[in-house]
């Protein structure tokens, strides 16, 4: 089913389409999404907050926890990642946590209200070795804690990702980044196809995709809107989908890439929302540079996922009392504050 959209798309007949039972679909033209895109932003936002609450709680975001278990020396180029052995940057690099020692941040995560837990190791593919045999124990003992359990460590082959499902993994992160054409002026150590390869052996082993990308990077709209035709158009939306922000890093090649106002990010989450509503859409990367108004304006539009802490991997997030002050001034509900 295609639906094609315009500016001036009368609100009831919006209505007609959003209520049918096969809104919900994959086979979105490029150039609805662009069409979706460029509306007038109010209007995007209308229709975005519209879709949301027809699939989701507008007064409910999820609080997730992202740590680094294994920081910095990799081999990729990916132009704005601090953790890459090619730029000199202010990172140290830091060996493979222990199994207790993440199994201990993952209690103390659950205890400040988080109900995912993610591990994000600085490879550029996880090796059949004693390293990929922690990493499975970890998964194992931050599953028994009840919480949802993601990794994101890179390409995994088909065989991984079965051993990581039967280890209790809940989802697996990958993101595409951005546009298949924009792709190698920010990558080159690894393709397009080697990402969409990865999330299809998660898919297929019955793993939850997490999958989004950053924008921010010099990329154009047309790029963002390729990013999003392309998630919305694999085989099953993305369970969640982040939505970064770039956080320049001083010594990476997009160390200079000037600030991404947040009504571009409200659009972005937006559109998202309309393409893939019953995804979840997590802002991401870069929430510390928008102001709590921006953030509201983005939750209105359909996220309904942040990460909390004040670390993202290896750079700086809201600090959690912030984020609750933030909820209680919206009347926001999460996992930690559900009154």
């Amino acid at each position: 089913m295609t639906i094609t959209f315009t500016h001036d798309t009368d609100r009831s007949d919006w209505y007609a389409v959003r209520q049918s039972s096969d809104y919900l679909n994959n086979d979105w033209s490029k150039d609805s999404i662009r069409q979706i895109y460029k509306m007038p932003l109010l209007e995007l936002i209308f229709q975005a907050a519209s879709i949301h609450r027809q699939f989701h709680d507008p007064l409910f975001v999820q609080r997730c926890t992202l740590l680094s278990i294994k920081t910095g020396a990799c081999s990729e180029d990916c132009a704005y990642c601090p953790q890459s052995a090619r730029y000199a940057t202010d990172l140290k690099p830091e060996p493979l946590m222990d199994v207790q020692s993440v199994a201990t941040a993952a209690r103390q995560a659950k205890e400040a209200g988080s109900t995912r837990f993610c591990m994000g190791a600085a490879w550029r593919e996880v090796k059949d070795n004693k390293d990929f045999d922690q990493i499975l124990d970890m998964v194992k003992e931050v599953s028994q804690l009840g919480l949802e359990v993601c990794c994101t460590l890179g390409m995994l082959t088909s065989d991984q990702a079965k051993r990581l499902k039967e280890s209790g993994l809940t989802a697996y992160n990958h993101n595409l980044d951005t546009s298949s054409e924009f792709y190698d002026k920010i990558i080159t150590t690894r393709t397009y196809d080697d990402r969409l390869n990865t999330l299809r052996n998660v898919a297929e082993a019955g793993i939850s995709v997490c999958c989004g990308g950053i924008i921010g990077m010099g990329e154009s709209e047309e790029d963002r809107i390729e990013l999003i035709h392309t998630l919305a158009t694999l085989p099953q939306h993305p369970e969640s989908v982040p939505i970064n922000a770039l956080v320049p890093v001083a010594g990476t090649p997009l160390a200079k890439q000037a600030p991404l106002p947040g009504l571009e990010l409200a659009r972005m989450v937006a559109t998202a929302r309309i393409a893939m509503p019953d995804s979840r859409i997590r802002l991401s990367a870069g929430r510390l540079n928008l102001s709590f108004a921006e953030q509201a304006l983005c939750f209105m539009a359909g996220a309904n996922s942040i990460f909390a802490g004040d670390k993202l991997l290896t750079t700086p997030n809201c600090q959690e009392d912030q984020d609750e002050l933030m909820f209680n001034l919206l009347g926001i509900k999460s996992s930690i504050n559900t009154n």
